[in-house]
C-alpha cells in the first residue's frame, strides 16, 4: 500500500509514499510490514502522516525524529481481506504472481515470477530465465486470472539466453 519515507519535522511524522488509488484509504486499515510489525496511520496533510505502532497494548504513537528515521522505507501492507473486491476484467499486480505464462499458440513458457514497477509502467519477470516482459496490452494481450495463465507476446528486443 505504501512506503515510508523520511521525516517531516522533529515530533515524529513521516512521508508517506501512497501506491493506492485513494490516500485516505490507509487511515482505514491497520497496516504490518514485512517483519508482521503493525501500523496505524492519520493524515497531518498531504504525503505526511503520524504513525502508531499497534501491539497488542494498544497504539503507541511515534513522537521521535530518531524513531522515525528507523522506519525509513519500511513497507506497508494491508490485509487482503481489507481491499475492496476487484471488478470483471480487473486485479490486483499481485494476482499475477504464479500464473502460468504462456505463448500466442498457447504453449507454456514460464512463470510469473514478479511483477516490478519502478514508475515507468509494470514489467512481468518469467521464470525460468528471468525474462522481464513489460505489462502492456500488447505484450501481455490476455490475462485469466480464474484459469491461471497470461499470454504473453514477447518483444523482439527481449532475447532469451541460449536463443540465436
Amino acid at each position: 500500500m505504501g512506503v515510508i519515507g523520511k521525516p517531516h519535522g522533529v515530533r515524529g511524522q513521516l512521508r508517506v509514499n501512497v501506491f493506492a488509488q485513494e490516500p485516505e484509504a490507509l487511515e482505514t486499515y491497520t497496516l504490518t510490514d514485512r517483519k508482521g510489525r503493525q501500523f496505524a496511520l492519520s493524515w497531518a496533510h498531504e504525503n505526511v502522516a503520524t504513525i502508531s505502532e499497534v501491539t497488542s497494548a494498544g497504539q503507541r504513537r511515534i513522537t521521535d525524529r530518531n524513531e522515525a528515521e528507523a522506519l525509513v522505507n519500511v513497507e506497508l501492507f494491508a490485509p487482503r481481506s481489507a481491499l475492496p473486491e476487484t471488478g470483471e476484467d480487473e486485479f490486483y499486480l499481485t494476482d499475477l504472481i504464479g500464473l502460468e505464462a504462456r505463448d500466442e499458440t498457447g504453449k507454456p513458457v514460464g512463470r510469473v515470477n514478479n511483477v516490478l514497477d519502478y514508475g515507468a509502467g509494470a514489467s512481468l519477470e518469467l521464470d525460468p530465465g528471468g525474462i522481464f516482459i513489460p505489462f502492456t496490452k500488447a505484450c501481455v494481450p490476455s490475462v485469466n486470472i480464474v484459469q491461471g495463465f497470461v499470454t504473453v507476446v514477447r518483444p523482439d528486443e527481449i532475447e532469451v539466453r541460449g536463443e540465436e
